[in-house]
């Protein structure tokens, strides 16, 4: 245990505890509720192999020779029908008109014109009529001299009202002209490559220096070698102080309450913007998030005021500066973490499936291409998230719980009570695994500032894979 001895918490009031215990059973069952609930929420795993699929798809004309088999595989537009297909036979949800519009595509590709034509017959049932004349002409393609170049006007206004991806457009002008005619964007065919090199390439190289830091950490462990702990510093709370701060703060108040009363009142402010839906989502994300965390930041100061300034650096051991030596400790327990996240993750893929139920905020920037409501999003996530989130479960309940229990034990229970705070059962393994590198870097350094700055950089990376995916 490397936790300082406990400066003496005053004597907890009759109604403190009393509070603490009615805040934890409410808290228990909202959780409980929360991750059972996760199972019927849609998972964004399904969007990202979708996206990455067809990154690979759009990117594979422009690569090198040499490089191609090796990053797109033999046949990516065939992939990529596979999975769209099982996709979208596997989903109750009615599929986007754009994906089956593109499966119609790939299955034209791939030579199952009989196929292609019923699901575009099938398709113009169900679309406005100014999106009709594609899927007539698609089945019906107007006879043309093997010379002639499809006419672009006359592509772009059969394309109006669609608003097809890159990969799209090319099928589409594939299936319209000569098979000779070079359809491919050659512009975006390259910005694609530069985009899959970040979302595949990276990742990998990434992991492969994380795994050897990690194997690195291990034998210096063993051969005791490795920097000792830095003394830690917690704030003088009992355990029912804190019990009231996460339980009742975070989740009651936080979780259940804050939600209930801000909604109506920031769904009236932001009515003016409903001509941009996007913007709209993104400050109310911000809003909700930024009223999340105002009961138990103002209930944290309330405990924390009556013992004064505390230590040297405060009761929460900020401790930013130097800001060098906090970014790369950061730096590094992210590299030492990456691998075990991903195992942990590939093994739950290869046990259970995918259970659903990832983080909805996941989906809206996936999805959103407002660059106000993309700052929004980046600012809740990489900014007010793992300032918050730290403070209370690295800058309070880990020291607190260290002081009684040592640091390893706090550690593990402050991971297993972040993973379960963000009420997803899937995403609750690697969460889990991802609190354990937050506290350890905690215990370790004995400084709050490089776990904020090492959750910010996690969420970063999380955050440009998926506008590396949006496109």
């Amino acid at each position: 245990m490397n936790a300082s001895p406990p400066p003496q918490p005053r004597q907890n009031a009759g109604w403190t505890t009393g509070l603490a215990l009615l805040s934890l059973v409410l808290s228990g069952l909202l959780w409980i509720t929360g991750l059972v609930d996760s199972l019927q929420r849609p998972s964004v795993g399904n969007s990202l192999e979708l996206r990455q699929l067809e990154l690979t798809a759009l990117a594979a004309p422009a690569l090198p020779a040499g490089l191609r088999q090796a990053l797109t595989g033999a046949n990516p537009l065939e992939a990529l029908r596979l999975d769209l297909q099982k996709q979208l036979d596997g989903n109750p949800v009615p599929p986007a008109p754009q994906q089956e519009l593109q499966l119609a595509l790939l299955e034209l590709q791939a030579g199952q014109g009989s196929a292609a034509r019923q699901r575009l017959q099938e398709l113009n049932q169900q679309v406005p009529p100014e999106q009709r004349l594609l899927l007539k002409a698609l089945v019906e393609p107007a006879p043309r001299a093997a010379s002639r170049d499809p006419e672009q006007a006359a592509q772009d206004q059969l394309l109006q009202g669609w608003g097809l991806s890159p990969l799209s457009r090319q099928l589409v002008c594939q299936a319209l002209g000569d098979p000779q005619v070079a359809c491919g964007d050659r512009a975006a065919q390259q910005v694609a490559v530069l985009r899959l090199l970040g979302t595949a390439v990276l990742p990998v190289l990434l992991l492969l220096l994380g795994s050897a830091l990690l194997l690195r950490e291990l034998w210096l462990r063993w051969r005791g070698k490795a920097a000792p702990p830095a003394p830690l510093v917690g704030p003088p709370l009992t355990l029912a102080e804190v019990t009231l701060l996460i339980a009742g703060g975070f989740v009651v108040l936080g979780e259940l309450v804050m939600p209930l009363v801000l909604a109506p009142l920031l769904q009236g402010l932001l009515k003016p913007l409903s001509s941009q839906p996007a913007l709209q989502q993104g400050l109310l994300v911000l809003g909700l998030y930024s009223g999340l965390m105002a009961a138990p930041l103002v209930l944290l100061w309330s405990q924390l005021r009556p013992h004064g300034p505390g230590p040297q650096g405060g009761w929460l051991q900020w401790h930013w500066r130097p800001l060098a030596s906090a970014l790369s400790r950061a730096l590094l327990q992210v590299l030492l973490v990456l691998p075990l996240v991903a195992l942990v993750g590939w093994l739950l893929e290869r046990l259970v499936g995918d259970p659903g139920g990832s983080n909805p905020l996941l989906e809206l920037v996936l999805n959103s291409a407002n660059p106000l409501a993309l700052l929004c999003f980046a600012i809740t996530a990489l900014v007010l998230a793992p300032l918050f989130e730290e403070t209370l479960f690295r800058g309070v309940l880990l020291p607190v719980l260290a002081q009684r229990w040592g640091g390893p034990a706090a550690v593990v229970v402050s991971a297993l009570l972040f993973g379960i705070a963000h009420l997803s059962l899937g995403e609750l393994p690697p969460l889990f695994v991802l609190g354990l590198g937050l506290g350890w870097l905690r215990l370790q350094s004995g400084r709050l500032g490089p776990s904020v700055l090492m959750h910010s950089l996690w969420n970063g990376l999380t955050f440009a894979n998926l506008l590396l995916l949006a496109g």
